[in-house]
């Protein structure tokens, strides 16, 4: 679903991202961990098309992201650390916009916007204007805009941040679904215990470069992650 091959992104002389390669295939939650500066948001960012990279390729369901861009970012939804929404809009005014852009019908995403505001308990707020909403908030529609269009890939920055345990537990869910129906989901958090439950591969960036990725039991092995991750950011 997902090819990054040699990833290199610079800013200046400093590679922010070093020779990055991860492959995520459909029905996989993939796990991003890394210090704050490892070069996580960068490596995001590149993937969904907001940052220009200075070497290597990524896919999308087999789409080049530097070659044919629209069509790529028609297969993702990204939702960042710290979503910029439209405050001057209504909660369903946004939600609207959010579909028109990905051309989902009428009955499509109404279906899909009562499913999700249900399950995030947002359904009564969709009226009131974005200004109003609180962080926690304004992060649960983000999430319900980003699953609007059904996207077969979903790229997420610290998702969790801000959202009560009840709203994190139905995140946990919908992802659970999601890749239960051959989609993929490719997120960073600093929530090991979280990563540990929930991804079924995980990779650890430390410095723009990959110490190292695979399934959750490869990298751990009869450690913690909260373990690796300790010992691998010691190191030299």
């Amino acid at each position: 679903m997902l090819k990054i091959e040699h990833l290199t992104k610079k800013y200046g002389e400093t590679k922010a991202v070093d020779d990055l390669s991860l492959h995520i295939a459909p029905g996989e939650i993939y796990g991003f961990i890394g210090h704050n500066g490892a070069g996580k948001t960068t490596t995001l960012k590149s993937v969904v098309g907001i940052l220009k990279f200075d070497e290597g390729e990524i896919t999308v369901d087999g789409v080049s992201v530097k070659e044919n861009p629209v069509e790529a970012k028609k297969k993702i939804a990204y939702i960042p650390d710290n979503p910029d929404l439209y405050e001057f809009m209504t909660g369903i005014k946004y939600l609207n916009f959010i579909a028109d852009i990905f051309g989902v019908g009428a009955e499509e995403r109404q279906e899909r916007i009562h499913k999700y505001a249900d399950a995030f308990e947002l359904t009564g707020d969709l009226a009131q204007h974005i200004n109003a909403y609180s962080h926690g908030m304004k992060q649960k529609l983000a999430i319900i805009s980003a699953l609007i269009h059904e996207p077969k890939l979903l790229i997420m920055d610290e998702p969790f941040v801000g959202l009560d345990p009840k709203a994190a537990h139905t995140l946990k869910e919908i992802m659970r679904e999601m890749c239960s129906e051959g989609r993929a989901i490719f997120f960073s958090t600093h929530v090991l215990e979280v990563a540990e439950k929930l991804c079924d591969k995980v990779a650890i960036i430390k410095d723009g470069k990959l110490l190292r990725s695979g399934t959750m039991e490869e990298v751990k092995g009869d450690n913690s992650l909260e373990g690796v991750f300790l010992d691998l950011e010691d190191e030299k």
